[in-house]
């Protein structure tokens, strides 16, 4: 899968690409959501063990003052539940999440999977920027 890569072990040192997204799709979804994305989130996860991730729709921002929540407009390099995406044991899968704005007060947020079920992932204290670019690494995936 070309949004896998192989991880280095402790002893070889191994240069990790940032995230690479052709620029037509990008210039193709931003236009189709312009009037509602503005939150962007690259993620990475890392699996120990060869298994399967996907996103729930039901994937948050939330604005840890406010409790107000962005919605999630769009996935990218990552399937969406139901359906699970393979990752091999020691690859890492980059993917990028496009969100519905936050309120401009908010000032630290988290990313929430919201799930029906256990395993979802969440991560706090995500500090705003002027950009509402971020780039964050999922630790598990259950």
């Amino acid at each position: 899968m070309n949004n896998l890569e192989k991880e280095s072990n402790a002893n070889t040192a191994v240069e990790v690409p940032p995230v690479k997204l052709d620029p037509k799709l990008i210039e193709e979804v931003m236009s189709e959501y312009q009037e509602e994305c503005a939150v962007i989130v690259h993620c990475s996860y890392t699996a120990q063990f060869t298994g399967g991730i996907r996103i729930w729709p039901s994937t948050v921002l939330i604005d840890q003052e406010s409790g107000s929540r962005a919605r999630l407009l769009h996935a990218l390099d990552i399937t969406m539940a139901p359906v699970w995406m393979r990752v091999s044991g020691g690859t890492t899968a980059r993917f990028t999440l496009l969100f519905s704005a936050l309120p401009k007060s908010c000032t630290y947020f988290t990313l929430f999977e919201d799930i029906p079920q256990p395993g979802g992932f969440e991560i706090r204290n995500i500090r705003r920027n002027k950009s509402d670019v971020y780039n964050v690494r999922i630790s598990h995936y259950c």
